[in-house]
């Protein structure tokens, strides 16, 4: 009983909530939420809807609404321990940059992410493997992947998350930047 009192103080997501509120709340779960077969997260019902109400309504049985609570929460927790780093790279980004690296032969090299001109708000990303850096650069080296960021450019990528998507509009890194003050409407270039 005491293991079970725990347990439910270190889970902030709970069967209870609504499905808009915790996509308000912990944008990190949307893309667990999507793997589970749920794609309602802008769904006007999702707004009164409970989590288990929603999963049950998508043909879940109760195992399998336990199973989805568990990843959400599991989502939450690991942004959270993420917040507050200079660049955070996601576990599938860095799954998809191993397997990139790997299919062109650059195993050593890294990615290098970069803020460059153009695009119809004045900035976009530009992403490309690269295997040499200099004293101007920054090497962030993590979950077996390395990312290098000029130091001239970091100031524009403190906090900025680079993750992998893979959806119905296409697939592809993706870079979620604090930092930037508006985008484009096509959602390629930024200004801050």
């Amino acid at each position: 009983m005491e293991q079970e009192t725990k347990e439910q103080v270190t889970q902030i997501i709970t069967k209870d909530m609504t499905i808009g509120d915790v996509v308000a709340k912990y944008p990190a779960v949307i893309e667990p939420l999507q793997e589970a077969g749920v794609h309602c997260v802008g769904c006007h019902v999702s707004y009164s809807e409970s989590l288990e109400d929603g999963f049950k309504s998508h043909g879940m049985t109760d195992e399998q609404v336990d199973e989805v609570i568990s990843k959400l929460n599991k989502a939450v927790a690991e942004y959270k321990a993420e917040e507050g780093k200079e660049f955070i790279i996601t576990s599938k980004a860095a799954e998809k940059l191993i397997e990139v690296l790997k299919e062109n032969n650059k195993e050593g090299s890294g990615l290098r992410v970069e803020i460059v001109p153009g695009g119809c708000s004045g900035f976009q990303y530009g992403l490309e493997l690269d295997d040499k850096t200099t004293d101007l650069d920054l090497t962030i080296e993590e979950k077996g992947v390395k990312i290098i960021i000029s130091k001239e450019n970091l100031q524009f990528l403190k906090g900025a998350r680079l993750d992998y998507v893979d959806s119905l509009q296409g697939a592809g890194f993706k870079i979620s930047n604090p930092n930037v003050h508006s985008s484009c409407g096509c959602g390629q270039s930024f200004e801050y």
